[in-house]
C-alpha cells in the first residue's frame, strides 16, 4: 500500500543502485518495489528500472529514473543525527568512500549528488542550550568539515567542552558559501533523519 506522502528523488538511470546503497548503509532501510519497463521505450529498453521504492531510516522514498535534465543540489539535503563518533564516521566514510565527496560543516555529498548532513546529537543539544555553549558549538561548526564528537566534560561547570571539534576546515557551510547571502532552512520531519530545504532570503 502506497504511503500518503513519499519523497521522490530524481536519478539518471541508477535509482536502483542508489536505493541498495542507502539500504546497506543506514538502519531501518530497505529496497521495496521496482517498476520495470514492460516494453522498449524512447531512451530505454524492456526491463529497465523506471521507479524504485525504498525506505531510509524508516522514511519513504521513490527513485525516479528520469534522465539527465535535472540534477540535485544543496538546496535540499538530508540530516542524519548520530549518537557517537563511531556512527558519524561510519555514515561519513560510507558516503564519501562510495564515490561521494566531502563538503563543509558536517556536510557531504553522495555519488548521485544528494547532500547529507551527518550531525552529532551533541551539536544540536549545544545549539539548543543557548548562551555560551551555543556560541562555542556554532563557531566550531563554522570551521569544520566532518563533525567530531568529543563527549568531554567540564568538571568545573558541568558543561560539555569541545563537544564538537573542527576537522580540516573550509570556511563556511557549502550552501552559504555558494550563495554568499543569508539562507533560511526549513525542516520536514523529526527524529534521526530529517529532510531539509535551504532558501536564499
Amino acid at each position: 500500500m502506497a504511503e500518503t506522502l513519499t519523497t521522490v528523488l530524481w536519478f539518471d538511470g541508477d535509482a536502483e543502485e542508489a536505493a541498495r546503497f542507502y539500504a546497506d548503509t543506514f538502519p531501518d532501510s530497505a529496497v521495496g518495489d521496482v517498476f520495470r519497463a514492460p516494453s522498449d521505450f524512447p531512451g530505454g529498453t524492456k526491463g529497465d528500472a523506471l521507479t524504485v521504492d525504498f525506505t531510509v531510516m524508516g522514511r519513504s522514498f521513490s527513485g525516479l529514473n528520469g534522465g539527465d535534465m535535472f540534477t540535485p543540489n544543496e538546496s535540499v539535503s538530508f540530516m542524519v543525527v548520530t549518537e557517537d563518533q563511531e556512527e558519524t564516521d561510519r555514515y561519513w566514510n560510507a558516503i564519501v568512500g562510495h564515490g561521494g565527496q566531502e563538503s563543509a560543516c558536517g556536510w557531504c555529498k553522495d555519488k548521485w549528488g544528494f547532500s547529507w548532513q551527518i550531525t552529532p546529537r551533541t551539536l544540536l543539544e549545544s545549539q539548543n542550550a543557548g548562551g555560551e555553549e551555543a556560541r562555542r558549538a556554532f563557531e566550531a561548526m563554522m570551521t569544520m568539515q566532518r563533525s567530531h564528537d568529543d563527549h568531554a566534560e567540564d568538571r568545573r561547570g558541568g558543561h560539555r567542552q569541545g563537544a564538537i571539534r573542527a576537522l580540516s576546515a573550509p570556511a563556511m557551510p557549502a550552501p552559504i558559501a555558494a550563495v554568499g547571502k543569508p539562507v533560511r532552512q526549513s525542516y520536514f520531519g523529526s527524529g534521526t533523519l530529517t529532510f531539509i530545504t535551504t532558501l536564499v532570503n
